[in-house]
């Protein structure tokens, strides 16, 4: 028995009239592209970026984190376009490694003391050097990886001396959209924010955020 086919609605307007309403001034896009002009990989940290920073202690203590959907999909989208997503975080729990899994990230190290010595390995494994890549961190331990990359990044509420070597202070705060911002700035730079956009207007992109 063939499936009977659901009317997908018609939009109301054409789809090839349909403008990206984000903006970004036209230096921060160029500096977006990196030194190489054009990125490859970016580098998140966690705590404090992918979450708002808190840790959560149950009385048993067990550690719970809160992650943003729109940052999720942040990610998601980077990958699409061509930009590895990379995770290193100082911290270990079964709720990082989980949203990692759920993301379908590939590429992740927890409990990293030296986040530069965790992000070699990986970077050579890639075949990616220091201009091609993006990072962003709100402290001290994500500075080594900030003066290196090719574009830097720091959340609103990042330590003021991880914002004095940031390329860009996002507007949004960590765990509030300041991962989709960052990945916003690097798709829109590459070229490839619009193509996406349009993409989402006809189809799933297969996954939850």
């Amino acid at each position: 028995m063939t499936a009977p086919t659901l009317p997908t609605g018609a939009p109301r307007m054409a789809l090839n009239e349909l403008q990206p309403a984000l903006r970004f001034p036209p230096e921060l896009l160029l500096k977006a592209q990196g030194p190489a002009l054009g990125l490859k990989a970016a580098i998140f940290d966690v705590d404090g970026v992918l979450t708002d920073g808190r840790i959560y202690l149950s009385e048993r203590g067990e550690e719970f984190k809160a992650f943003a959907t729109l940052d999720g999909h942040g990610l998601k989208l980077l990958a699409q376009g061509g930009i590895v997503p990379i995770v290193i975080t100082g911290r270990d729990s079964p709720a990082v490694r989980r949203r990692v899994a759920d993301l379908g990230l590939k590429h992740a190290v927890y409990g990293a003391k030296d986040k530069l010595a965790a992000a070699l390995p990986l970077l050579a494994e890639l075949g990616v050097d220091w201009p091609e890549v993006a990072a962003i961190g709100d402290d001290w331990p994500d500075l080594p990886l900030m003066v290196r990359a090719g574009f830097a990044c720091a959340p609103a509420q990042a330590h003021a001396e991880v914002k004095a070597v940031a390329h860009h202070v996002t507007e949004a705060a960590g765990g509030h959209g300041a991962a989709r911002e960052f990945c916003d700035l690097m798709l829109m730079a590459s070229g490839k924010y619009a193509a996406l956009l349009h993409g989402h207007l006809v189809t799933l992109d297969g996954g939850a955020a």
